[in-house]
């Protein structure tokens, strides 16, 4: 007896369980996903000359300044279950990662390809959480469903000053039904520097419709000394204006921890968990302190109807025991399932102003 297969919820428990859903993978030696179609790539020169066809000789894309490479294109009905990447790490900030379903013209997803797999400021984080896993030396990897009807695309554009060689990717889906009530799959990316009159960060804004918010990465950049934590997030959601209806009690309060994120030796720890950890913590002389912070709402997705804003404020203390408002340099990552159509976003930040600090 068989089941319909949507692939949304696959857990341990329905493993056992038969579908007519076909499993299909996209990686550089078998660029469409085509059965029977992988490893066709007669050998040049390189590694494989001596052993010939079906030898490793193409596993890898070099992608030129300036150039948008087409990762996936997939034509039908199904969900794209797995996304593994590896690159330089010039990629994490100069790549662009974007994401097209059912036809559309304006990308559900377009975020920085290391922020997109919780590793902002350009460097190499070892993340292990549910739905995203990097592990050394930098293999990325995402395991966030994303269902299609019609179509879907991925692409990745190079904004990086010369060639990268050496871009591998694969990219594992399934042909099968969706359900109607599946929303599609967003992501959005934002940096911007919070101000002593003005100490809040806008991780999302503008989103119109009915969906639920899944999650959130912040790297955060210190550019005051002592803590930083004590602002809340807060969700606006459905007609709400000055004051919303999700707020948090303290930054570290939303990321799970307590009394910051300091061990018995009295400093932050690096930590990672299923759905929220703090895998950055990076304090080196003679630069500012930068952190890395997930909270994945897997358990406890945040359902909205009509509208949906999310903040972050960044306060400390000042030494009078009031807080300071604080002036540091915020990128945010939002991951968030809704009805399409989605609201366009908002012009991503040139290359310049993505480097970190």
């Amino acid at each position: 007896m068989t089941t319909p297969a949507t692939g949304l919820f696959a857990g341990l428990g329905d493993l056992p369980l038969l579908s007519n859903a076909e499993t299909r993978s996209i990686c550089a030696e078998n660029p469409k996903g085509e059965r029977g179609k992988g490893a066709l790539e007669v050998p040049k020169d390189g590694p494989a000359r001596r052993l010939g066809k079906g030898w490793k000789v193409r596993p890898c894309i070099t992608l030129q300044p300036g150039e948008t490479a087409t990762l996936a294109e997939i034509s039908g009905s199904g969900v794209i279950q797995h996304i593994w990447i590896t690159a330089d790490p010039k990629t994490y900030r100069d790549f662009i990662l974007r994401m097209y379903w059912d036809g559309e013209t304006e990308p559900s997803v377009e975020v920085p390809l290391g922020d997109f797999f919780a590793c902002g400021h350009a460097l190499r984080t070892n993340v292990v959480s549910l739905p995203i896993a990097v592990n050394p030396t930098g293999g990325f990897n995402s395991y966030w469903p994303m269902p299609f009807t019609k179509s879907a695309k991925i692409t990745i554009e190079s904004q990086h000053r010369a060639p990268i060689e050496g871009f591998f990717y694969q990219i594992t889906y399934s042909l099968t039904e969706v359900a109607p009530e599946a929303a599609r799959f967003h992501a959005q990316w934002r940096r911007a520097m919070s101000t002593q009159d003005h100490p809040e960060h806008t991780i999302l804004a503008g989103v119109k419709g009915q969906g639920h918010y899944v999650g959130t990465y912040l790297a955060w950049t210190q550019l005051s000394n002592g803590w930083w934590g004590e602002g809340e997030l807060k969700f606006y959601m459905d007609g709400d204006k000055e004051h919303p209806t999700i707020c948090g009690t303290g930054t570290e309060d939303y990321f799970g921890g307590a009394w910051g994120f300091c061990g018995p030796d009295g400093r932050e720890e690096v930590f990672n968990t299923p759905f929220l950890g703090m895998p950055l913590v990076r304090h080196v002389d003679n630069e500012v302190p930068k952190l890395g912070l997930y909270r994945w709402h897997v358990m406890d997705p945040i359902r909205f109807r009509e509208d949906l804003r999310v903040t972050v404020q960044a306060l400390g203390w000042w030494p009078d025991g009031t807080f300071q408002p604080l002036t540091d340099d915020i990128a945010s990552t939002a991951f968030w399932y809704q009805r399409e159509p989605h609201a366009k976003f908002p012009a991503l930040l040139p290359v310049e102003l993505r480097w970190p600090r």
